[in-house]
């Protein structure tokens, strides 16, 4: 979203706290062709709350996956989220898109809490706003210099070129788009549970109505298998993938108890949402990431918030040979893959 240069086809690659996500499609005769997924667990530690600690071992898993899948393509979009990001809906005077590049900079100031100078931006223009038809609601989105800055080295070091710089919730957003149809009057949130963040993106006719990072994933369930049943981290890590075939009683109450912290979150954000959006409500939800395979959470998204809730399918509606990838394996990672889908569709200059 930030960086831009001439339209060629890029590698998506998702950098989570606990693995790397990598997708490459083809454009093929109107159709998006799947010609690599993959994804590596990441070094513990590497990356803390959406910063990357060791760069080095970041940058040398990278290479390492795009080396062993024997791919040529060097130039990658990556995506951020969390604190990494401040995303902000705002009213602005209406003018031409044209006319919003010049003076972006200068509207922006007052709503991003640091040195302009030392931002990257990027902005939507969404609709008019309906209580002032002489103004405009925009998409503004900006990161600091410094954050985009270690992305750019980590992929210099792993001998490629970082060409896109995108966010996590409209990745989703982009690979949701490419596998399904809506009504231009439907309203959806697009909910992805990652390792530590979940994204929460509320559109309607492809533009964001809200948008929300939380600071909950994958890890507590984690955390909370080890207090209760006095797990290591990695023994936790494989109970909590293996509870729907399990009759440990302490395991599934221990993922119930995160289950109701995660839905009571998600079900804080779409009341919000409600409150602000007069009688345009979400109408059905869709949840990708790890946290989607997780025992019973969807049942339980589905009855806190009263809505129809499914899991994201980004290779749904991709051509995809059979005789080059497992159609059990791309069931079984499936999930974790909306936000490479997502880069890989990019291309540099896109809106």
């Amino acid at each position: 979203m930030f960086l831009f240069k001439k339209k060629k086809e890029v590698i998506g690659i998702d950098i989570g706290s606990s693995s790397v996500k990598l997708v490459q499609l083809k454009d093929n005769k109107g159709s998006l062709q799947l010609l690599n997924a993959a994804i590596i667990p990441l070094p513990p530690e590497a990356i803390v709350d959406n910063t990357l600690m060791d760069s080095s071992a970041v940058a040398s898993v990278v290479k390492n996956l795009v080396s062993s899948m024997g791919i040529k393509v060097k130039d990658v979009a990556c995506s951020i989220s969390g604190n990494s990001v401040i995303i902000r809906k705002i009213v602005l005077p209406a003018m031409p898109q044209e006319e919003l590049e010049d003076q972006i900079s200068w509207e922006a100031e007052q709503y991003i809490p640091f040195d302009i100078n030392d931002v990257n931006m990027d902005f939507q223009i969404l609709s008019p706003d309906s209580s002032d038809p002489s103004k405009m609601n925009v998409l503004l989105v900006a990161s600091k210099k410094d954050i985009i800055n270690d992305y750019v080295s980590v992929f210099n070091e792993a001998g490629l070129h970082l060409l896109v710089v995108d966010v996590d919730s409209f990745a989703v957003q982009n690979a949701f788009e490419a596998n399904y149809t809506c009504g231009p009057e439907d309203i959806l949130a697009l909910i992805n549970i990652g390792a530590s963040v979940m994204n929460i993106n509320i559109i309607k006719d492809g533009k964001t109505l809200f948008t929300r990072d939380v600071q909950m994933g994958g890890n507590l369930y984690t955390e909370e298998i080890q207090k209760q049943l006095g797990l290591s981290s990695d023994a936790a890590e494989s109970a909590k993938k293996l509870a729907h075939a399990t009759h440990n009683e302490a395991l599934i109450r221990a993922i119930e108890k995160i289950n109701e912290t995660i839905t009571q979150e998600i079900r804080r954000s779409l009341d919000f949402y409600n409150s602000t959006a007069n009688d345009e409500r979400i109408r059905s939800v869709f949840v990708s990431g790890g946290c989607s395979k997780v025992y019973n959470l969807i049942p339980a998204i589905s009855e806190k918030i009263g809505l129809p809730v499914d899991k994201l399918n980004p290779f749904a509606e991709l051509t995809i040979n059979d005789k080059d990838f497992d159609p059990e394996y791309l069931q079984e990672i499936g999930p974790l893959m909306a936000v490479p889908v997502g880069l890989a569709i990019r291309r540099p200059g896109d809106k």
